[in-house]
């Protein structure tokens, strides 16, 4: 039974919304070791079960077997999930049979890599609608990396890189807007990644949440928190407010606040 958050009984619990968006890190491929360790676990608890059925949705690595596997091993054979693929690429699925995949599972996890191509994928099949249906049912949606940026409103994404004076660029990626922030991942990994943002939120409204590898955002309906698998992976919020750019650190606490704060340009 799930009676953690704030005393609430594991079936009203159960259609709750939760997104759990990872900035980065390895899971174990060929030659990596294991990064999110703890992250993934606290996925897992969210479904409140034991062995939940965790749906991976490769889209963004153009549906990459490899990566299919590396994801089977680890959450698979490490965390007991049973896990299936939905391979939207690949693999020619009717709208009802990529229904029951979704519906079916009590985790949708999005493996990183071209968000733009995720995105564009997602709305021609029809895939972004059927997701918005799971999320309100309360069935856990994650990822890393794209995999992240597309619960957001927007993302800063290199799915299109552009060089100017030598210097690679980022656009703007439109996500699926579960939460009215911009995202940037891999905000301490990529070196031009905080520049980018900068600049790309001096033309953006609201909010810009930058998460480090190893450092994800968690939302429970309209509370949030930061989880951790690293020591010293941050997360912080970002905009400009009269022409001003902030930048506030987000504290890391077991507790859950309102949602409000993270959201808000204070």
């Amino acid at each position: 039974m799930l009676r953690f958050y704030g005393g609430i009984d594991s079936f009203k619990f159960k259609y709750m919304k939760k997104i759990v968006a990872i900035g980065g890190g390895e899971i174990g491929r060929a030659g990596y070791p294991v990064e999110t360790m703890e992250i993934d676990r606290e996925i897992i608890r969210l479904t409140g079960k034991k062995r939940p059925k965790l749906l991976f949705i490769p889209t963004a690595s153009s549906d990459a077997l490899g990566y299919v596997e590396d994801v089977k091993r680890h959450f698979g054979g490490s965390l007991g999930c049973e896990v299936d693929a939905l391979m939207l690429l690949r693999e020619k699925l009717s709208l009802k049979k990529m229904t029951e995949k979704i519906i079916g599972a009590d985790i949708i996890y999005v493996g990183g890599g071209n968000t733009l191509l995720l995105m564009k994928t997602w709305r021609k099949c029809g895939v972004d609608k059927i997701l918005e249906r799971a999320y309100r049912k309360g069935i856990v949606m994650a990822g890393v990396s794209a995999g992240s940026i597309c619960w957001f409103r927007d993302g800063l994404s290199d799915s299109v890189k552009k060089f100017e004076d030598g210097k690679s660029g980022y656009i703007k990626v439109s996500g699926l807007g579960f939460i009215n922030a911009l995202h940037s991942p891999h905000y301490d990994f990529e070196k031009e990644r905080p520049l980018a943002l900068e600049k790309m939120m001096q033309k953006t409204s609201g909010v810009a949440v930058a998460l480090e590898n190893c450092a994800a955002l968690e939302i429970v309906d309209d509370t949030f928190r930061i989880i951790t698998s690293r020591s010293g992976a941050k997360a912080y919020r970002i905009f400009f407010s009269r022409g001003e750019y902030h930048k506030k650190e987000i504290e890391q606490t077991k507790r859950y606040r309102p949602l409000g704060e993270l959201l808000a340009k204070i």
